[in-house]
């Protein structure tokens, strides 16, 4: 594995499940110690944890997002945590209700710059979008994995899009 794959760190993971069923979410907000609910602002649920860091979105329909996680372990141990305190408020979730992986967003530093007109240049103009007045970083669309690198004058980039981290170490040899 390049150099690369060891300054690469997870940012945040994102993802989805579903517990089939309606909520009411003025009483669940009041019912869960710590969620928010505003609806004026946001349609769901707010409920964050402290261990593992995450923030789950609840809504009416029974669909739940958690965001903030460093793992997908962590988003599942979020998610388990979640569906247990639903459960204690009496309200009938699976066993194991499938839970999906929709975004992965990781970093990396090349500890090095980078000039980005020639790489854009290298890159060929299919797959990259460089428009330094409008982004300061290229946009590098790559279609296996299907994921976004964006790429920095500093030597950083952000990697999004994934939804397996084995697609991380995938994207040091692309990049």
């Amino acid at each position: 594995m390049s150099a690369l794959a060891d300054t690469i760190q997870i940012e945040n993971v994102v993802a989805s499940s579903d517990i089939g069923q309606e909520l009411a979410l003025d009483q669940l907000a009041t019912d869960l110690p710590g969620a928010e609910y505003n609806p004026e602002d946001f349609p769901g649920v707010v409920y964050r944890l402290q261990e593992p860091k995450s923030a789950t979105l609840i809504f009416r329909s029974g669909k739940v997002v958690c965001t903030g996680a460093q793992s997908v372990d962590d988003v599942h141990e979020a998610l388990e945590i979640v569906f247990e305190d639903l459960r204690e408020l009496g309200i009938d979730v699976a066993s194991n209700p499938s839970v999906e992986v929709q975004n992965i967003v990781s970093s990396a530093n090349l500890k090095q710059s980078l000039n980005l007109n020639a790489i854009a240049i290298g890159l060929g103009l299919e797959q990259i979008e460089y428009e330094p007045e409008q982004f300061p970083g290229l946009v590098y669309r790559l279609d296996d994995p299907d994921v976004v690198v964006l790429l920095f004058g500093s030597g950083k980039l952000v990697i999004t899009g994934g939804t397996k981290p084995q697609y991380l170490t995938k994207h040091c040899q692309l990049v």
